[in-house]
């Protein structure tokens, strides 16, 4: 195909991202975003978009209805777009996905970010259902997958020497934070204020918005945050400052951040953020800890840290790592770290971590295949180029119809900005009145969200893209289409 030739002689540095963006402008768009009036779609076009659920999917409004009786909220993933109501997806292949009333979508949430390939990738499909057909998905015991899976992990990431696979990220961070604790000897956890580490008690604590602190804490003791702390993306001098004061406070076990900023990267770091912060470590004796869940083997089949040249202590692993399968975790690091987890029912001065259907066969047989696959696709990079594409296409539509949103890209990671709901600044004297726009905020983007999804588009909350290798340029163009119409119909 014509496209496949063209991305061929773009190829050649091994990472999706052809280049670093210049975050200052950036900022400058975001914070512009912000300080302007709220961005409607002219109320007479978003009741058409409306009129499409209520037209064309019954059947998925039926779902969600019975669902209602059994499951909180109506749903099951944090995933889900709710408005105007939740659609129930019963295909997925390639670039898109087919909801249960037979609707076709271009498929820009790639079940969150796994699906560097693209959705249910026939080569690894058949290897799954071959295991299933030998020995079912799970059985509590060694299986060769297993070493198969943490042999590759471990020959392609620069800090792994041993791997170990667990059911989610959010166990992974458990156990990674743990690790650090009885390695150093010190309690401290400093986080990048804003960025999401899962949803464990000590980690749900300046999510999504800096400064935000036990705002989304719900249900958390006071005391389970006594030994958290947040600093800002991008100040350097804030996170010295913090480990400097700890040094008196029993010191800063471990420092852990997603290479790429925050939320994957929805608020960007400088390029050199990640060495600064691997200095500081250094300096004070902290464990730095890379969270990789969505980098590792989408940014390349070295990660975030391979891009970056920074080789952090201990790195977590979900999503990519199990190609979309469930059961998609793990910590690898340096074996004079990874030592200390133990293996079985080991005992001594070794961190308890598990889980019923941690490394079962089918999640390591689907994550191997699927590693082995990008590699020999250059999945990544081809994810890429998709990215770039539609990033710039974006851009020329935002200025053709001289919008105020933002259109930016870490490769295949995209983000677009039409709301700015988390760039607001918290200020806890006028708190009330931030929630309250952010609340307007998060509306407005369920009304892009809903009007996207109208339009065939499946996007991550209206305002994050997932590229993956099957979006060639014919996806990419007829998306830019469908984001066209919406576009137009902004309220000027």
């Amino acid at each position: 195909m014509e496209t496949i030739v063209q991305e061929k002689t773009t190829i050649n540095n091994g990472f999706a991202i052809s280049k670093y963006p210049d975050i200052k402008p950036i900022y400058k768009k975001l914070d512009k975003l912000v300080s302007l009036p709220l961005q409607h779609i002219q109320p007479d076009k978003m009741e058409g978009y409306l009129d499409y659920y209520r037209n064309n999917c019954s059947k998925s409004k039926e779902i969600y209805q019975k669902a209602t009786q059994y499951i909180p909220g109506g749903v099951q993933h944090n995933l889900a777009f709710n408005y105007p109501f939740p659609l129930a997806f019963t295909k997925a292949e390639g670039a898109y996905l087919y909801d249960a009333d037979g609707n076709k979508y271009i498929d820009f949430l790639q079940a969150g970010g796994p699906t560097v390939l693209g959705s249910n990738y026939p080569s690894v499909r058949e290897k799954c259902i071959e295991l299933l057909n030998e020995c079912g998905p799970s059985t509590g015991l060694l299986h060769e997958y297993e070493s198969k899976l943490a042999q590759m992990v471990c020959e392609n990431i620069p800090s792994v020497d041993q791997f170990r696979m667990l059911g989610s990220g959010t166990e992974s961070v458990l156990g990674a934070l743990r690790l650090a604790r009885i390695k150093t000897g010190k309690t401290k956890i400093i986080k990048i204020g804003g960025a999401y580490h899962g949803w464990s008690d000590q980690m749900v604590y300046d999510l999504r918005i800096p400064g935000t602190r036990f705002f989304d804490a719900k249900g958390i003791p006071f005391f389970m945050h006594w030994h958290t702390q947040a600093c800002p993306p991008n100040d350097i001098e804030a996170l010295e400052r913090t480990m400097r004061w700890n040094q008196i406070r029993g010191g800063t076990a471990a420092v852990i951040l997603e290479p790429l900023g925050p939320e994957s990267g929805t608020y960007p770091v400088y390029k050199e953020y990640c060495a600064d912060i691997r200095a500081l470590c250094d300096k004070y004796g902290a464990l730095l800890i890379f969270d990789e869940v969505v980098t590792a083997f989408r940014v390349g089949m070295s990660g975030a840290q391979g891009y970056f040249g920074v080789t952090p202590d201990l790195t977590i692993f979900g999503k990519v790592i199990a190609g979309g399968y469930p059961g998609a975790g793990g910590i690898g690091g340096k074996a004079e770290y990874m030592d200390g987890l133990a293996a079985g029912l080991q005992s001594g001065k070794k961190v308890k971590v598990g889980g019923t259907l941690a490394a079962n066969p089918l999640s390591c047989c689907a994550g191997y295949y699927t590693l082995k696959e990008i590699k020999k696709q250059q999945a990544c990079e081809k994810a890429g180029l998709a990215g770039d594409k539609i990033t710039k296409g974006l851009n020329e539509l935002i200025e053709k119809y001289d919008l105020p949103f933002v259109a930016y890209n870490q490769g295949s990671i995209c983000h677009l900005e039409t709301a700015g709901t988390l760039f607001e600044k918290i200020e806890i004297l006028k708190i009330k009145s931030i929630l309250a726009r952010i609340n307007q905020r998060k509306k407005l983007m369920e009304e892009y969200g809903a009007a996207f999804m109208a339009e065939g588009i499946v996007t991550l909350a209206g305002n994050r893209l997932y590229m993956s290798m099957a979006d060639t340029d014919e996806v990419i163009n007829d998306a830019l289409e469908r984001f066209e119409r919406v576009f137009q119909n902004v309220q000027r």
